[in-house]
């Protein structure tokens, strides 16, 4: 399981002290671009209307935010890939 995968597991299973760089790197890799201003890290995607803002807390991201990021995955599918395998995530 590659570190995106390991990410995806701790979002989808609403798990706290996840690190803010690993969520980053996950959005990133799911297809989201990012802008940073200040400390607010701004993810959007074509396709989804929503945009996730992003502070980090400390080296942590924030327990309400990995709850949005979730919601956002699931609404979208996001987490499962043509064939329905959830250990495998859309790019």
């Amino acid at each position: 399981m590659n570190p995106s995968q390991k990410t995806l597991v701790k979002i989808l299973d609403n798990q706290k002290n996840i690190s803010f760089k690993h969520v980053c790197e996950f959005l990133i890799q799911t297809g989201f671009h990012c802008r940073v201003k200040g400390s607010h890290h701004i993810f959007t995607r074509q396709g989804i209307p929503e945009i996730i803002n992003l502070q980090p807390q400390g080296s942590l991201a924030k327990r309400y935010q990995i709850k949005q990021i979730r919601n956002i995955i699931l609404k979208y599918n996001l987490h499962k890939t043509s064939s329905g395998n959830t250990d495998e995530f859309k790019i």
